[in-house]
């Protein structure tokens, strides 16, 4: 008996010693940032600084304003949560061993001139260096926080990152002009149904950065949320819905709506699913925003997987290869412990990757079923076939198979916005970018449907103007999904795909009949009189067409429906308007009229809604935030006056 007694002594004593040796962490902080008299701050950045851990780490508050820290050993705390055009709040706090302490952070708010000079010194050049950041400590901390996401108020453990050399890259965006409604009734439009402007322009609004022109996107920030549009009541895919109201930056102008709602597919109904994550992990994906994200974006969406479906996994750098054969969805343990033994060097032989995914998820093609790869990348390509055109070509041909590409985009200073976009449009997909577990639950979790299952493919707008009620007319974003006017009958041509739950929506700016155009005019014709309208047509501003496939077919549907000259601002235009503005003032459009951040917040303020999930209290905050960055010269646009010499003083 004695003997028994002092072997437990022994046992306990060691395993304390243990647990002290490695420094085991047993502590939590949660809390919640608060504007002072007023509600929760959603999206505030929360830093817990301390000698107990190598370096500063970071998290945002959730749509309730809370945040957590979790596993932190005994000792003291600082922790400071910061808001654009808002104080800094900081709080101490000291932790016992398996201690848990809360917290209450308030925030009061600046006015203008102190919040713009606030915004200069929040930059993060105090990051730590990421030298001091254990990728392999990061990624185990991500994918365990994935266990508990769903929990209302947890925040997964923060991911330390700092600032690093610029070289994204994005397409040059031609914005859209007016057009004569006599000489060009038509417009014509392929859908679009990616989020990653969105997510991005966040990102660097968050940073204290004013986004470059070209990262915005109008359609993919309007496309961001979803809108109350009926579910569809007949044999089609989505409903059609139609507004038209006054503009709300152009006196006398007006602005339509188009609205698609695609039908949701209850979890239990989903089809069998035949993926392939295809994963970047080559020396580029070594940041903890990248490579460790990825394993714990890609272990949410396996947590969710059933029985029915499968996964492989591929990937690539100097060479690809396949670390995961296609293994059952339920077998998650399996799934996750191969995404947690990834790591990342090497170069980036993206095509020899593409190449694999594609023949992996052709040997275990799901018929019925939703076949598709998902590429995970920060979008540089340096090994193999590396030119975009060459890449594009290789997708056009394996997407007849039937087997779709999305991407997912991660990183920043040397994000290839540019490719990544292209690739996804060429493979049917759809490019979302992550840049926090909270975008990836979003992308894979909350909107798992209309990310993997297509209802609807090659879907095509065509909106035919009556030139009674309409002198000119200009499209709200789409640049690089205009289509030819020949094209929106041509079963041949490629399109978007709209995927289950997902909604589209699309704004044109109308100039009536009768108002001036701003800008210069377009001299009569000699040799031609416009159009005439047909006889009974004054009481409709547009006729609009929609063609679309069914996901196993090659022949399409077409449906129509007219606009008529009633005005009335509903709640989907009324949110909608307010981020196409806030999208036109950030690419300093030459269309924005009257338009102001100001009255951008105060419009999305009131058709805000209905807001579950905190997305669009996120962005009223973005929007007082880009004012504030706004407020500040754009670097090239400082370094253009000192050039003419007007800074010189």
């Amino acid at each position: 008996m004695r003997q028994m007694l002092v072997l437990a002594v022994v046992i306990v004593v060691a395993a304390l010693a243990a647990s002290t040796l490695t420094g085991q962490a047993t502590g939590r902080i949660t809390g919640v940032v608060r504007e002072s008299g007023g509600g929760p701050l959603a999206g505030a950045d929360v830093e817990l600084k301390s000698d107990r851990i190598a370096a500063g780490t970071r998290t945002k508050t959730d749509a309730a304003g809370a945040f957590t820290f979790t596993d932190l050993p005994p000792g003291r705390y600082e922790i400071t949560a910061t808001l654009g055009q808002f104080t800094v709040a900081t709080r101490s706090v000291t932790l016992t061993d398996r201690s848990r302490e809360t917290v209450t952070l308030v925030l009061d708010r600046l006015d203008d001139e102190k919040a713009r000079a606030q915004t200069t010194t929040d930059a993060p050049a105090s990051m730590p260096p990421m030298k001091d950041v254990n990728a392999v400590e990061v990624a185990a901390g991500l994918l365990a926080a994935t266990r508990s996401y769903r929990t209302p108020g947890i925040l997964p453990r923060p991911i330390p990152w700092a600032p690093l050399p610029n070289t994204d890259s994005y397409d040059h965006v031609n914005e859209s002009t007016w057009s004569d409604a006599s000489r060009s009734p038509l417009s014509t439009f392929s859908i679009d149904v990616d989020t990653a402007s969105y997510a991005n322009v966040r990102r660097l609004l968050n940073s204290g950065t004013q986004p470059p022109k070209d990262a915005v996107r109008i359609e993919e920030l309007i496309n961001y949320f979803s809108y109350d549009y009926p579910e569809p009541r007949t044999e089609h895919p989505f409903s059609i819905t139609t507004a038209l109201a006054e503009s709300p930056w152009h006196r006398g102008y007006r602005l339509a709506l188009i609205g698609l709602q695609a039908r949701r597919i209850p979890s239990d109904r989903m089809p069998p699913r035949n993926l392939v994550f295809l994963i970047d992990v080559s020396g580029s994906m070594m940041e903890a925003n990248k490579l460790p994200l990825v394993k714990a974006s890609l272990a949410m969406l396996a947590r969710n997987l059933t029985s029915r479906d499968h996964v492989a996994i591929v990937v690539y750098a100097g060479a690809a290869g396949l670390v995961l054969p296609p293994t059952r969805g339920d077998d998650t343990a399996t799934i996750v412990d191969a995404l947690n033994r990834l790591e990342a060097g090497g170069s980036t032989n993206g095509a020899g990757g593409l190449r694999l995914a594609y023949r992996t998820a052709r040997a275990h093609f799901a018929d019925g079923g939703v076949n598709r790869v998902i590429l995970a990348t920060d979008g540089d390509f340096n090994v193999g076939v590396t030119s975009r055109g060459e890449l594009l070509d290789l997708i056009e041909r394996e997407r007849e198979s039937g087997i779709a590409l999305s991407v997912l985009g991660y990183g920043f200073g040397n994000l290839k916005d540019s490719t990544m976009e292209q690739l996804a449009d060429k493979g049917n997909g759809n490019y979302a970018y992550i840049d926090d577990l909270s975008e990836a639950r979003k992308v894979l979790v909350e909107e798992a449907g209309g990310t993997l299952v297509t209802v609807a493919k090659d879907v095509k707008i065509q909106v035919e103007f009556n030139p009674a009620a309409v002198s000119a007319y200009r499209l709200i974003g789409y640049e690089n999904r205009a289509l030819a006017d020949r094209d929106f009958n041509d079963d041949r041509k490629d399109a978007g795909d709209l995927g289950a739950g997902h909604s589209v929506t699309a704004l044109y700016e109308i100039v009536p009949v009768g108002a001036a155009i701003e800008g210069p005019a377009v001299d009569s014709l000699r040799y031609q009189t416009p159009s005439r309208p047909s006889t009974g047509a004054a009481n409709e501003t547009m006729w609009v067409k929609i063609r679309y496939k069914q996901p196993d077919s090659t022949s399409s549907v077409r449906l129509d429906t007219p606009v008529s000259t009633a005005l009335e601002m509903t709640p989907a235009l009324g949110f909608a308007s307010a981020v196409a503005s806030f999208g036109m003032l950030l690419r300093e459009s030459e269309f924005t009229g009257s338009a102001s951040f100001a009255e951008a917040r105060r419009t999305a303020e009131r058709f805000r809604g209905a807001d579950p999930l905190g997305h669009r209290a996120e962005f009223i905050r973005l929007v007082g935030l880009a004012e504030s960055v706004s407020g500040e010269p754009s670097r090239e646009r400082r370094q253009t006056r000192w050039i003419h010499g007007a800074d010189r003083d």
